[in-house]
C-alpha cells in the first residue's frame, strides 16, 4: 500500500531500446534498410560487424554500456584485438571501421551522441593483393569442361561462358531475367550496385551457349529468370559457386577458385588485349577508376615476365644472378 493513501507510485520506466547499444544498432540497421535501401548482403555485413563491436564494448564497459561509453581508445583496443587474436586482414579491419564510422555518424545526426569517437581512428593501409586470374588455356579448359550429356551441362556452360565473356558479378548473373538478354544484339542489361543499370556486350561463344540452354529449357522469348536451379527456381550465389567448384575439380588442372576469378580473368584479358582502363571500368561497373587500376599491376607483372624470358639482356642478367 502507498503510505499516502493515493495511487501507488509508478515503477521506474524500463530503459528505452535506443538507450542500449543493441537498440542503437537495431535503429541504425532499420535506417540502412528503409532509407538507404542497402542490399540484404550489405545489411547483414553491417549488422555482424557492429554486433562484434557490441560484444567487446559490453565485455569492457558492462551490460549497461551504450554508444556513449565508447571512446577512441576503446575502439583502438577493439581493432587491435581483431587484427591480432582474430587474425583479420587489413582490408577486413578497414571494412569494420567503415561500418563503425557510419554507425557513429548516424547517431551523431540523430542527436543521440555529441561526438564521433571513430573520427580519430586512421584506416589501415590495405595490403597490395593482386587479383588472381586464369590464363587463356585455363579459362578455355574451364568453360569447355561441362560434358554435353550431363544434367544441366547446357546451363553450366552458359553460366561459365557469360561470367567470363561479360565480367559479371555473381549477384548480377543470378539476378538476370530473360527480358534482360538481347540475343540478336549481343547485349545483356544488368543492375549494378545501388540499383544502377548498365549494358554489357556478350561474346559469340556465350551467346551460343545461352541459346542452347534457353532452347533446351523451351524458354526463348519467355519471361522469368535466365538461370534456374534443380528445383526450377532462380539460381543463387551458392549454386554458381558450386558450378565453378564442380567443373574445376573435374578438370583438376588448377587450384580451387571462386566465381569472381572469372571476372578478374575477363578484366585482365581485356587489358592485355589493348582495352583502355575507362572502357574496362564501364564494362565492370566500377564507380571509381582506382578500383579498376589494380588490373594494371597484373599486366605489368606479366610484361616483366615476358621481358625476362624474351630479352637477351634479361637472360644475361639472370645467368649472372644465378
Amino acid at each position: 500500500m502507498n503510505p499516502g493513501g493515493g495511487r501507488p507510485a509508478p515503477s521506474p520506466p524500463l530503459s528505452s531500446p535506443v538507450e542500449t547499444l543493441a537498440g542503437q544498432i537495431t535503429l541504425f540497421c532499420r535506417y540502412l534498410e528503409s532509407e538507404r535501401n542497402v542490399s540484404p548482403h550489405t545489411l547483414e555485413a553491417y549488422r555482424r560487424d557492429l554486433e562484434q563491436l557490441a560484444c567487446f564494448v559490453i565485455s569492457e564497459r558492462g551490460e549497461a554500456a551504450n554508444a556513449a561509453a565508447v571512446d577512441h581508445l576503446l575502439l583502438r583496443r577493439y581493432l587491435a584485438q581483431r587484427a591480432t587474436r582474430e587474425q583479420d586482414r587489413k582490408s577486413t579491419i578497414g571494412r569494420k571501421l567503415a561500418a563503425i564510422r557510419s554507425f557513429f555518424r548516424f547517431l551523431l545526426r540523430r542527436g543521440i551522441l555529441e561526438r564521433n569517437p571513430a573520427e580519430l581512428i586512421a584506416t589501415p593501409k590495405k595490403e597490395q593483393r593482386l587479383p588472381f586470374h586464369l590464363d587463356i588455356d585455363q579459362i578455355t579448359t574451364l568453360v569447355e569442361a561441362p560434358p554435353g550429356d550431363s544434367p544441366h551441362a547446357a546451363r553450366d556452360r552458359a553460366v561459365l561462358e557469360l561470367l567470363y565473356s561479360s565480367g559479371l558479378r555473381v549477384s548480377e548473373l543470378t539476378g538476370l531475367d530473360i527480358g534482360d538478354l538481347d540475343l540478336a544484339g549481343g547485349m545483356v542489361r544488368v543492375m549494378r550496385k545501388g540499383g544502377k543499370e548498365r549494358i554489357v556486350p556478350v561474346g559469340s561463344r556465350a551467346l551460343s551457349a545461352l541459346r542452347e540452354y534457353l532452347a533446351e529449357r523451351g524458354a526463348q522469348g519467355g519471361a522469368g529468370p535466365i538461370f534456374l536451379n534443380t528445383r526450377g527456381n532462380r539460381i543463387n550465389r551458392r549454386s554458381v559457386a558450386r558450378i565453378v567448384d564442380y567443373h574445376v575439380l573435374a578438370i583438376a588442372s588448377f587450384k580451387r577458385i571462386s566465381p569472381h576469378v572469372l571476372r578478374h580473368t575477363f578484366a585482365t584479358h581485356m587489358l592485355e588485349g589493348g582495352a583502355d582502363l575507362r572502357s574496362i571500368q564501364e564494362l565492370l561497373g566500377h564507380a571509381s577508376l582506382s578500383t579498376t587500376q589494380k588490373y594494371t599491376h597484373v599486366t605489368i607483372d606479366r610484361l616483366m615476365e615476358v621481358y625476362d624470358k624474351s630479352h637477351p639482356k634479361a637472360h644475361l642478367k639472370a645467368k649472372k644472378e644465378g
